[in-house]
């Protein structure tokens, strides 16, 4: 997956676009949980920061929710 990835524009965008994308289309369900830092990490191949810096956007604008202990979840809408 890292070859989809434009190293030229910041990377946590890239992977946030990624992640909310797959939302959009199904893959990970409201509710369902979604991969974490350290997941996004290996699936990328970007620092656990950057992933950390995704999941923050995503948490910001509403796509996801973060349940402390239990992971990371889509947020229902």
């Amino acid at each position: 997956m890292t070859g989809d990835l434009d190293r030229s524009r910041p990377i946590w965008r890239q992977v946030a676009a990624i992640v909310e994308a797959r939302v959009a289309d199904g893959t990970y369900q409201p509710g369902s949980r979604v991969p974490g830092i350290v997941e996004l990490s290996a699936e990328f191949n970007i620092a656990a920061s950057t992933a950390q810096k995704a999941l923050s956007h995503l948490r910001t604008t509403g796509v996801v929710r973060t349940e402390l202990g239990l992971g990371t979840f889509v947020a229902d809408k």
